[in-house]
This record gives structure tokens, C-alpha cells and sequence, in this order.
């Protein structure tokens, strides 16, 4: 560790400081935790409108958190049960015990909660760096996964965007530590200007009452003594991903999920290079592509009525079938042993 760099916060010590403000749930949803061995995650419910409905799980991206599928969830709530977790460290959730943050840490805390709650297979969706996490969950297991969504996934490119470079220095030791000094006197208004320009595509579909509950947010995590700890970490994960060879490595994983895929790529992405769509498309053996050339890096928050409308047709197509069950069962035995 960089002498520049600041220790990883205990999370013994984060779960003790007191939490700062409260989390925003909109009507209709529910928020609760869920207990697991060494981890703690906040889980974001929105009931399907009718009882037996497959189940969904939604993985935010980078600095993100359950809140980024509130306006996707109810566009689908009929035709699934939704969750959105906050992924440990982001959100509500704290830290976890171990402090990996890592591609594959979370990962095995999406693979731990869907094997503790019975849900899959589920229709799973990812964003961003919840999309590189999700791929990987769908290659290691797919018995616990009926169809993949992925909303500009961060899967590895050769020549990264330039407006993409800050984000990534992230990773770099010291550099969270540098960034907190030369912008201590940023007000939180002032972050979220800066986060909305980066991920929209156009910040004038964000409207006044989402802006202010984005600021009230930002507020919130900023007094969590984890804050830059879990961004940094994360980040590197990322990064780190990025470098892994073999099958390992997310491309390759990516040939090996099964599960019928959407993806979705925004021709104003910042962060993940509209030009990755292509090859993603050719990558993922049964998949189909939305291309949205006005949405940047969160289109299923720009977006989400075009984004429901796609998934609707994919969860269609996929069929909630005893077909997808039986083929997944018969996996089950052999994938239960994959590790992520």
C-alpha cells in the first residue's frame, strides 16, 4: 500500500459509526437487509403485481446504488419481482468484512445472496460495473440465471475513452486521497452537477425532483467514513478485471453465459465506448442490441421506458419456461462448483 493512500476502513468500525441521513424509497418500494456471513446487504424490493411472477435482480454500476433501477422497476413490475441490491459498500450496505472489493468479490455477493434467498434463476440486469459483475455470475453459474441484461457493461477495451481516464486514475494509489484534499469544498450540489454531465447523455432529462434527491444523496454518502475507501477499492477492481487473461478474463467469459443476453450501449457513453457494442454483440452467443444514440452511461435511468420495452420482449422471448428451469437444473450440480 502507498504511504500516500489511506488504510481501508475497518468494517467493524463502519458498521459502527453512525449512519448519516436516510435512504430515499419511492412508493411502491421496499427496503430491507439481508444478513450473510461476513457481509450485510441493503436490498431494494419491488413486489411484482401478482403473486408468482420470476423473480429480477438489478446490480448497479460504480459509485452507484439500488436507487439507479427506481425508475425501470415499476415499468416491469408486472411482468417481474424486482430487487435491486446495493452492493457491499455502496448505497445502505456496509462494507464487508474481508474488504475485497474486487470484480469477483462482488460477484460472490451476488452469487451468496441469490444461493441464501432460493431466487434463481433469475432474470438478472447490470449496469456498468454491475454489468461486468453480472457476466461473470452468468459464466460461473448459469443455473442461477434466466436472462442477462447488460446496460453499458464495463467489459475491458483496448483504447479506453479519454473521459473515461479520471475515472480509472481512481485506481491508482494515493490518487482518492489526492482528489478528497483538492476537492474538499465542493458542495454536494456541485458533485452531482459534475456526475450527471458524465453520465448522461443529455443532464436536462434529469428532472428537478431527481436532481434534488441525487444532491440529498451525495450529502448522505459523503459523511460515510467508507466513502472513497469503497470507491477506490472498486475501481481498482475494475481495473484489475480489465487485466485478467484466460478464463478469467470477462471476454471470455462472456462466450461462456448461456442465458439469452440484452445489451444495451448509449451513443453519448463517457465511460463505456458506444464502439464495444459491436463486439459485445458478437461475443455474447445469444444476444440482442439496443442502441440508443442520445443516452450516455445509465440509459435504464435516461431511458427507461425504451429500456422496459426491450426487456419485455426479451423475458418474452426467454419465456419464463420449464424448458430454461429443467436446462438450468440439469446444470446446477456442475455449476455450483464454478467459482467466480
Amino acid at each position: 500500500m502507498s504511504s500516500t493512500e489511506s488504510p481501508r476502513v475497518p468494517a467493524a468500525f463502519a458498521a459502527a459509526a453512525p449512519k448519516p441521513g436516510t435512504v430515499r424509497v419511492v412508493e411502491g418500494e421496499r427496503l430491507g437487509s439481508v444478513g450473510l456471513p461476513g457481509l450485510t446487504l441493503t436490498v431494494r424490493s419491488r413486489p411484482g403485481t401478482r403473486a408468482g411472477l420470476p423473480p429480477a435482480l438489478y446490480v448497479h454500476g460504480l459509485g452507484g446504488s439500488s436507487q439507479n433501477w427506481s425508475a425501470l422497476m415499476p415499468l416491469l413490475e408486472d411482468v417481474v419481482d424486482g430487487e435491486a441490491l446495493d452492493l457491499p459498500g455502496f448505497g445502505d450496505s456496509p462494507p464487508p468484512d474481508d474488504g475485497d472489493y474486487s470484480v469477483t468479490g462482488h460477484a460472490r455477493a451476488v452469487i451468496r445472496h441469490l444461493d441464501a434467498a432460493g431466487r434463481g434463476p433469475v432474470h438478472l440486469v447490470g449496469n456498468s460495473l454491475g454489468g461486468a459483475i453480472t457476466t461473470r455470475v452468468a459464466a460461473v453459474r448459469p443455473d442461477l440465471v434466466r436472462t442477462l441484461t447488460l446496460v453499458s457493461p464495463a467489459l475491458p477495451e483496448i483504447r479506453v475513452q479519454r473521459t473515461a481516464v479520471p475515472t480509472a486514475l481512481l485506481a491508482v494509489p494515493g490518487v482518492a486521497s489526492l482528489f478528497t484534499r483538492l476537492t474538499k469544498e465542493w458542495t454536494a450540489e456541485q458533485r452531482v452537477r459534475g456526475v450527471t454531465a458524465l453520465c448522461y447523455g443529455d443532464p436536462q432529462r434529469v428532472t428537478p425532483e431527481g436532481y434534488q434527491a441525487a444532491v440529498e444523496e451525495m450529502e448522505r454518502r459523503l459523511q460515510l467514513p467508507y466513502f472513497w475507501d469503497a470507491m477506490t477499492r472498486s475501481a481498482r477492481g475494475v481495473v484489475n478485471a480489465y487485466t485478467l487473461g484466460g478464463q478469467h478474463g470477462l471476454w471470455r467469459q462472456a462466450e461462456r453465459v448461456l442465458a439469452p443476453t440484452l445489451l444495451v450501449y448509449g451513443g453519448r457513453d463517457q465511460l463505456v465506448s458506444f464502439r464495444m457494442a459491436a463486439r459485445a454483440a458478437r461475443t455474447f452467443r445469444s444476444s440482442r442490441l439496443l442502441t440508443l444514440p442520445d443516452a450516455g452511461h445509465v440509459a435504464m435511468m435516461e431511458y427507461p421506458e425504451t429500456v422496459a420495452t426491450a426487456m419485455r420482449e426479451l423475458l418474452a422471448d426467454a419465456g419464463g419456461s420449464t424448458e430454461s428451469d429443467e436446462t438450468t437444473s440439469g446444470r446446477g450440480a456442475e455449476a455450483a462448483s464454478g467459482t467466480a
